[in-house]
Order: C-alpha cells, then sequence, then structure tokens
C-alpha cells in the first residue's frame, strides 16, 4: 500500500512537471498561432525570440547584480515585461525589413526565416558565448510548496504557470474583445474587403507579427525557471512549437491551448516510464497517426466554401 502511495506522489510530481513544459509550450505556440495560424507566415525564426526573451532576462539580472543588489528581490517581474518589449521591437523590425514582403510566399518565407535562426543564433553566441547561462532567481521563485507529505510543487512552476493563464486570457480578450482583434480577424478572412473598408492591414500584419514575437519573448522569461539558456535553446523548441499548433488548428487558440496540454502531458508522464527520447518519439508518433486522420487539426474554423 505504502509503494502504490509514493508511486500515486510520483506521477502527481510527473504531471506538474508536465504541466510546467506545457506553460512554457503553450507561450510559444500562442506566439506562433498568431503568426501561422493568423497571418499564414511560417516563421522558423520563432525559437530564437524565446532566446532573445531569455538572453534580456539573464542581461537584467547581471546588471541588478552588479548595480543595484537591493533590487534582485523584484528584478524578474520588469525582467518579463523587458523580455517582451525587446522581443515585439526586434519582431516589428524583422516585420518591416523583410517578412512584409514575403507574404503569399509560404517557401520564400521558410528559407528567409530559417535563415534569420542562423544569424539570431550567431548574433547571440557571439555576444554572450557558446556556453549556457541561467540568471539568478529571486528567493521568492526557489523552494517548493508541499499540499501532502511526499509531493513537493516548485514554486517557480506555480508562477510559470499563472503568467501563461494571464497571458492565454489576455490574447482570447484581445483578439475578441478588442478593436485590434476584430481588424486581426477580418483581415484573415478577407484581406481585400478590410482594406477597402478602411483596415490598415500592414499595420495590422506588423502589429500581430510583432505580438507573437513578444509573446515569444516572455516565453523565454519564463523559460530561464526550469531551464539554462543557450545560443540554440529556442531551435529546441521550434518543431513541437509547430506541431502543437497544427496539432490543435492553426486558427484556433483553444486548439492550441488544448494540443499544448496534451502534448506536454503525454511527453511527461511517458518519461516516467521510458527515456525521454522514447517518450518524444511515442508523443510524436501519435500525432503524426492523429493528423492523418484528422488533418485540418483537433479544433477547426468553419469557413465558407
Amino acid at each position: 500500500m505504502e509503494s502504490l502511495s509514493e508511486f500515486g506522489a510520483i506521477l502527481l510530481m510527473q504531471g506538474f512537471n508536465g504541466l510546467s513544459v506545457f506553460s512554457v509550450l503553450l507561450l510559444m505556440a500562442l506566439g506562433l498561432a498568431l503568426i501561422f495560424g493568423q497571418m499564414g507566415v511560417i516563421n522558423m525564426a520563432h525559437g530564437e525570440f524565446l532566446a532573445v526573451g531569455a538572453y534580456t532576462t539573464y542581461l537584467l539580472a547581471t546588471l541588478v547584480q552588479t548595480y543595484a543588489p537591493a533590487f534582485a528581490p523584484y528584478y524578474f517581474l520588469f525582467a518579463v515585461v523587458a523580455a517582451f518589449v525587446v522581443a515585439f521591437a526586434l519582431g516589428w523590425l524583422v516585420e518591416w525589413a523583410m517578412i512584409r514582403h514575403l507574404y503569399r510566399r509560404p517557401l520564400d518565407t521558410l528559407l528567409a526565416t530559417w535563415g534569420l535562426s542562423l544569424v539570431m543564433q550567431q548574433s547571440l553566441r557571439s555576444i554572450f558565448g557558446p556556453r549556457e547561462v541561467s540568471p539568478e532567481m529571486p528567493e521568492w521563485l526557489m523552494g517548493s510548496w508541499q499540499p501532502t507529505e511526499g509531493v513537493d510543487i516548485p514554486i517557480n512552476g506555480l508562477f510559470v504557470m499563472a503568467l501563461t493563464f494571464l497571458m492565454t486570457a489576455g490574447l482570447i480578450l484581445a483578439l475578441f474583445r478588442s478593436t485590434w482583434g476584430l481588424h486581426v480577424r477580418a483581415t484573415v478572412q478577407n484581406r481585400a474587403m478590410s482594406g477597402a473598408v478602411g483596415i490598415d492591414t500592414r499595420r495590422v500584419d506588423r502589429v500581430t507579427f510583432a505580438l507573437g514575437c513578444g509573446i515569444a519573448g516572455i516565453a523565454g522569461a519564463a523559460f530561464t525557471t526550469i531551464g539554462a539558456t543557450g545560443p540554440t535553446s529556442g531551435s529546441l523548441y521550434i518543431v513541437e512549437t509547430f506541431l502543437t499548433v497544427v496539432f490543435g488548428g492553426a486558427a484556433s487558440l483553444l486548439g492550441t491551448v488544448a494540443s499544448a496540454f496534451l502534448i506536454a502531458q503525454t511527453q511527461s508522464v511517458s518519461e516516467f516510464f521510458m527515456t525521454g527520447s522514447m517518450a518524444k518519439v511515442l508523443t510524436l508518433t501519435g500525432i503524426v497517426i492523429i493528423l492523418m486522420l484528422r488533418p485540418q487539426g483537433l479544433f477547426s474554423i468553419k469557413t465558407r466554401k
């Protein structure tokens, strides 16, 4: 009976670890759902915006430790905002300089953003070095919460989950309860008609792309609480992020949330019974099989034929 209780506790903790992975994956997928799902842009450099957000957090932590150590307990909240601002500004610049010339040319966009990802990786490597870095977390993010005996839930995981919930709710409200969201949905459904009624579709595209990159920057700040950051950290998530968006339904935020949860939990629980690589193979195989049976994903947007 005691061994069964220990097994249940371990399984519960493994499931919570899956929720931590789910949170970072969902933040990445939300940004990509805007860029790929709403705009149809295949952004292979999306993972590098996660790295930009993570390095922004690391840089701010280093500056605080050097010049304002008394501010250390509070810096992380400002780092999340800074990661969003830096990634948003960089996304705005990338859309203006490159992406706006490649709309409705998916293959060219794929190749161009893949090249951009390599440039960004090398730039991060040149600035911060090839080694992985990790910012020092404030004390209130350390430690764990013990709801029952034998179950320890990390505080940083709870924080990341809360941040993910707020971002998801905010994005859904922005898309369905704001003028910007109305313009985005109108542009997606009929770009020519949206332009005819006075919507600045180019501005909508630029803000949407930059916002998707900014959300990836927040994912990078959240990532620093659960792992070290290197120049290629973001690229490790890009395949899973694309699969999450496609599996859930390219234009469905609800589908993105559901698919991120299923992928993260399946992989995390599977890792308890097998190696990490085999768990990932099992998860991806299941996704491929489901997509073969349902190519439109878990949730599809109804459109007129």
